[in-house]
C-alpha cells in the first residue's frame, strides 16, 4: 500500500505517514503541502483544506463531502470518483 508523508509543523517528528484510505474526517489540513500525496479512498468528510496544496494529489475515490477547499491549489489532481 502506498504511503505519503504529511508534514505538519508542531507534530511529533514533524509529520505523519498516511496511507490510501486514511480517515481524515474533520482534519485541519489548512495550508498543508499535500503535493503528489496518495489520498485515494481517503475519508475527508468535513476536512479543512483551505489553501492546501493538492497539486498532483491522488484523490480518486476520496470522500470530500463538506470539505473546505477554498483557495486550495487543485492543479492536476486525480479526482476520479471523488
Amino acid at each position: 500500500m502506498t504511503k505519503s508523508w504529511l508534514a505538519l509543523p508542531g507534530a511529533p517528528g514533524g509529520g505523519y505517514w498516511i496511507k490510501a484510505g486514511a480517515n481524515l474526517n474533520g482534519a485541519d489540513l489548512s495550508g498543508v503541502d499535500l503535493r503528489g500525496a496518495d489520498l485515494s479512498r481517503a475519508h475527508l468528510r468535513g476536512a479543512h483544506l483551505y489553501e492546501a496544496n493538492l497539486s498532483g494529489a491522488n484523490l480518486s475515490g476520496a470522500d470530500l463531502e463538506g470539505a473546505d477547499l477554498e483557495g486550495a491549489n487543485l492543479s492536476q489532481p486525480n479526482l476520479a470518483g471523488a
